[in-house]
Parts: structure tokens; C-alpha cells; sequence
């Protein structure tokens, strides 16, 4: 499967202007890619106002979102706010080319932030099957908890969308790094550059790990859109061979 990680700035509570500026982005891939991949609010920055940004699953982005996968042929994902009754989201899309929508609702909210007290936390893990591939996809702060991102359901992608700033950015490197070693998966972590408005400064670091913890794409620090390639057929192997999820821990999280 090919994939397109793609990063970049993102203008503070401005859902017109970022999407205008992914729709380039996006229009510009000559390659045939599978699956595109967003940050985390991608139309907002990591905002805690989410009442001034709030949309619907009927609302502009998700209508977007399914237009230009269904114009690209590829799939799209990455995190937004969204509003549903009386509560509030940081939910990751995932938009199939049909136009098909799933989606996860950040489990782990950053209490540094205040995030737990404006939004509402997810309950279950998403596991998305595309093109005879099972994808786990978990949003930013997601990444410390390990024992949430355990591969129990044979996925053979774990995905992390973020906003993770620049002065935690060596967590980040060795995290993602450690779920794919300790989940025998392919890892992609997305992240944003640039200054927000409340002064966290991004260096991006979006790359691609394999099964082993190799890099595919080494940690990006500039604007744009980095294609990586990965391959079932090693990934199944190298789990036959060696063998490290036969031994795995059973295990019961509770809500």
C-alpha cells in the first residue's frame, strides 16, 4: 500500500483556510496513493475552544473529505472537531474513496492542556479493514498509553495523528518507534509544523517505521507530502518467523 503523510502549518481556527491549503496539497500528489493521511485538527490547530469550530458529521469537512477521496480514488484521514448532541470531539476520519466515513474518538484526552474538560473521550478502538489491510488508528497523546495501542486485533497499521510540540518531540521519535517493535506493525506518526496561538512550537518529526522499528521515512521536519511504501507480505513473514505476538499478555481494559 502507498501513502502520502502529509504535513504542514496549520492556520489557527480557520477550517476554510485549511482546507483550501490540504486541497493543494492534496491535488498536487502526482503518485497513485492508496491513503492520504491528515494531522490531528487538521482544520483548527489543537484548539480548546472547541465550541467557536465545531462541526457536524453533516458539515463541511466530512463533505469535503469524501469529495476528494472519491476524486483522488484514495482514501483520507486525519482528526477534527466535531459536535454531536451536547458533546463535543476530537474525532479522526477515516474516508474511504466510496465516500464511506468510520471514525475514532480520541480516548486519551491531555489533561496538560485542559483537553478532558471541553471535549468528550472516545471508548473503543477503531480498526478500519481497506484494501485487505486492518489499520489502528490513534490520535496524538494516544501514543503513551501502550497498553491501548496493543495489538490484540492483528492490525498490521498503527497510525498516530498529532500536534506534538517541538519540547517533547524526542518522546514522540522513541514512541512511535517502541509500538512498532512491541506490536510487530508498521507505525506512521503525522504530525504539524509552525507556532500556534498559544506560542507551541512545532517541528513536525511525521515519519513511517517498519515491524522492526526501522525507519521508512526518517522524521520530516518541513512542509509537504512524503510518500512511503509498505508491504504485507514482509510484515506476515517476519511475524511467522519470529513469532513475539504468539507470546503476548491477555489482557482486560475497562472504561
Amino acid at each position: 500500500m502507498k501513502i502520502a503523510i502529509i504535513q504542514s502549518e496549520l492556520v489557527w481556527e480557520n477550517p476554510e483556510a485549511n482546507r483550501k491549503y490540504f486541497e493543494q496539497e492534496i491535488q498536487a500528489i502526482q503518485e497513485d496513493v492508496n491513503l492520504m493521511v491528515l494531522p490531528e485538527m487538521f482544520t483548527t490547530g489543537f484548539t480548546m475552544n472547541p465550541l467557536v469550530v465545531a462541526e457536524t458529521m453533516q458539515g463541511e469537512t466530512v463533505a469535503w473529505l469524501q469529495t476528494l477521496a472519491k476524486a483522488k480514488n484514495a482514501a483520507i484521514t486525519g482528526s477534527v472537531v466535531i459536535k454531536e448532541n451536547s458533546s463535543c470531539y476530537n474525532r479522526l476520519l477515516f474516508v474511504f474513496p466510496s465516500g464511506e466515513v468510520q471514525y475514532y474518538d480520541k480516548r486519551h484526552l491531555f489533561t496538560l492542556a485542559g483537553e478532558e474538560k471541553v471535549y468528550t473521550p472516545g471508548k473503543q478502538k477503531l480498526i478500519v479493514d481497506y484494501l485487505g489491510w486492518k489499520i489502528c488508528p490513534l490520535v496524538c497523546y494516544d501514543l503513551r498509553f501502550p497498553v491501548f495501542s496493543r495489538n490484540v486485533e492483528q492490525y498490521d497499521l498503527l497510525l498516530y495523528v498529532a500536534n506534538w510540540p517541538q519540547k517533547r518531540i524526542a518522546a514522540w521519535d522513541v514512541l512511535l518507534r517502541a509500538r512498532a517493535i512491541e506490536n510487530m506493525s508498521y507505525v506512521l506518526g503525522v504530525n504539524r509544523i509552525g507556532t500556534d496561538d498559544n506560542a507551541h512550537f512545532y517541528t513536525g518529526h511525521s515519519q513511517a517505521v517498519d515491524f522492526l522499528g526501522n525507519y521508512l521515512l526518517e522524521p520530516q521536519q518541513k512542509a509537504g507530502a512524503f510518500i512511503v511504501e509498505i508491504d504485507k507480505e514482509k510484515l506476515l513473514e517476519t511475524r511467522k518467523r519470529l513469532g513475539f505476538l504468539n507470546d503476548r499478555d491477555a489482557f482486560v481494559i475497562k472504561n
